[in-house]
């Protein structure tokens, strides 16, 4: 397996109603953390920010997470995410993947306490973008399981 088909530079989504966590990848591709969090205002104004790491970082794609209700169905939360997501992305002009988010804010609190950071309403912005690099960071290994299956030519 070659490493082009592996890097790829994507930005890691976790979209809410006030606010974006939002997480990148290393220069190979294998490891996300979480960059910034993006308070919503207007949409023209989350754009022209995400626009501007899109261009930094020489993005690719970009990835949400998709809070699916836990038994398995989208929600109106989860359509709410998915009109704006498609609304950046369209924007941006950039493709769109999504992964499945269950939890992931549960396990961002997690993993934070277990730092020894305590999960206040302080910490919102630091649990969303916890979040958006576990969104990210599964569609990473996803992606490398799918291109280590593939038959080598």
């Amino acid at each position: 397996m070659s490493n082009d088909k592996l890097w790829i530079s994507a930005l890691g989504l976790d979209i809410g109603l006030k606010r974006v966590g939002i997480a990148g990848c290393d220069g190979t591709g294998l490891i996300a953390t979480g960059i910034t969090t993006l308070v919503r205002s207007s949409f023209d104004r989350d754009v022209a920010y995400l626009r501007e790491l899109v261009r930094e970082r020489r993005v690719q794609i970009l990835v949400a997470g998709l809070p699916y209700s836990l038994s398995g169905e989208l929600g109106a939360q989860a359509r709410q995410v998915q009109k704006y997501a498609n609304r950046i992305a369209t924007a941006l002009e950039l493709p769109l993947e999504y992964v499945d988010e269950r939890l992931t804010s549960v396990e961002a609190e997690e993993l934070m306490k277990a730092s020894g950071i305590s999960p206040s309403q302080n910490n919102k912005g630091s649990i969303d973008r916890k979040a958006a690099a576990l969104i990210l960071q599964q569609w990473l290994d996803e992606r490398r399981q799918n291109i280590s299956a593939l038959p080598n030519p």
